[in-house]
């Protein structure tokens, strides 16, 4: 006959989930103490610092400013609408392709500026362009 104890018998068991743990916790902090340990060795320099370039070379342009009284600009010269013409004509004869920037003045007539799209039209400018300013005029 068999008597059983009055104690009951436990099997051993393991549990993983706080082994999983301590691992990662081992893990990191291997990883943060090699990180620690390892010697960068570098040697100190000047290195010249970075300057922008400069072009010398001006783009084939032809930027015309019109201004609220109606005059043209082109290069800092004032010119009238012949010779405007006669200008984009010449500028159109080197290069076939050269653009016209037009950057008016925000109280200048819409008549003005029609004239000269249109007088670069004619002369047979390919690309008519405004350059347009974000800010507002006075009083708006």
């Amino acid at each position: 006959m068999r008597l059983s104890s009055p104690l009951s018998v436990k099997k051993a068991r393991i549990e993983i989930i706080p082994l999983i743990d301590v691992m990662f916790f081992l893990l990191a902090s291997f990883m943060m103490l090699s990180l620690t340990m390892q010697r960068l060795k570098t040697m100190k320099m000047d290195l010249p610092s970075a300057v922008k370039a400069t072009s010398t070379k001006k783009p084939d342009i032809v930027e015309v400013k019109i201004n609220r009284a109606g005059d043209i600009t082109v290069d800092s010269k004032r010119l009238s609408l012949p010779d405007f013409m006669a200008l984009v004509k010449d500028r159109l004869s080197a290069n076939s392709n050269v653009p016209v920037y037009i950057k008016a003045d925000t109280m200048a007539t819409h008549g003005d500026v029609l004239r000269v799209v249109d007088t670069a039209k004619f002369v047979g400018a390919p690309r008519v362009s405004f350059q347009l300013d974000g800010t507002l005029p006075p009083g708006h």
